[in-house]
Parts: structure tokens; sequence; C-alpha cells
């Protein structure tokens, strides 16, 4: 049975070969990963050939000055919301200059519910170049703190291999 840390090492892996096969870069806007996602992707050698880079933007305040989140938007929907994820996502995609940006934000707990957001609540946004394609998804985790981000960061990776795979980008 392959554990955890295999699985991310194996997307990880992937999502650096099939990049870099396709000449495409990529990076990432985390929030409640704290920057994990980053550091299974650079754990893989030749990773800088297709990786640019993260804003770990675990603050509302990063989310909006670095990101270019609008602060009206959080007031409204919150930081943890699709409207928030894709925003992030759109903010990564122009400051890292990639040509696909994936963001995570999230209640990893074990505090910090909003109404109709308990702990395990993710969204994820993604932003691609080509097509303008962007788009959001709700995930729902269980566990412990350490088990929703690392199910986040598998979930990030798998996104980001699945929009290349799909011809998104």
């Amino acid at each position: 049975m392959i554990n955890a840390a295999e699985a991310i090492y194996d997307k990880a892996s992937e999502l650096v070969a099939i990049s870099r096969f396709e000449g495409l870069t990529f990076g990432f806007a985390e929030s409640l990963t704290g920057g994990l996602i980053s550091a299974s992707v650079v754990n893989i050698p030749g990773a800088s050939a297709s990786f640019k880079g993260s804003v770990v933007s675990y603050t509302n305040e990063v989310k909006e000055n670095v990101l270019g989140v609008p602060r009206e938007l959080i007031d409204t929907y919150t930081e943890v919301s699709d409207e928030c994820a894709k925003a992030m996502a759109e903010g990564a995609l122009n400051v890292l200059g990639v040509d696909i940006a994936v963001s995570v934000t999230g209640i990893a707990g074990p505090t910090g519910e909003l109404p109709g957001k308990p702990v395990g609540t993710v969204y994820m946004g993604y932003c691609c170049v080509k097509g303008n394609i962007s788009g959001t998804l709700r995930l729902n985790f269980k566990g412990d703190r350490d088990t929703i981000r690392t199910c986040t960061v598998l979930a990030a990776l798998n996104q980001a291999v699945a929009l290349i795979k799909d011809g998104k980008v």
C-alpha cells in the first residue's frame, strides 16, 4: 500500500515531468498548506525547469497586497470561498508569470469553522493562460490538521496534472 508521502512524491514527479515535456511553467498560491505544495515539487530533481515559485498567502494581507485579491471580495465571501480561491489563482498566474497556477485556501483546524464551512473545507482555484481558463473546486476532507493539509497538497498536484493532461494549457 502506498502512503501519503509516496503518493505526493509520485504526483509531484509526474507534474514536473509532464510540464517539462510540454514546455509549460506552473506555480501555486498557498494558504492553509503554507508552502507544502511547493516543498513537494522542489523535492523533485529538475523541478526548476518548469516550477517558477509559489506565493504563501497565509494572511488576508498577503492575499490582498501580493496576489491582488480585492478586500471587498474577502469581506463579502470570506477568505475561504470559491471567489477567493479563483482570485488567488489569477493573482499567482500574473505575479509568477506562469502558464498554470493552482491556489488553495481552507480550514485545516482544529478550529476556525465558518458558517457552512466546517474544518476540512478547502477551496481550490486554477487558472491557465491558454484559453484564459479558470475555475474552482470545493473539497471536504476529514481528519486532523496534518491529514487535511496533506490531502490538500495531493489534490492541488492532481489538479495541475489534470489541467495539462486534459489539454487545458
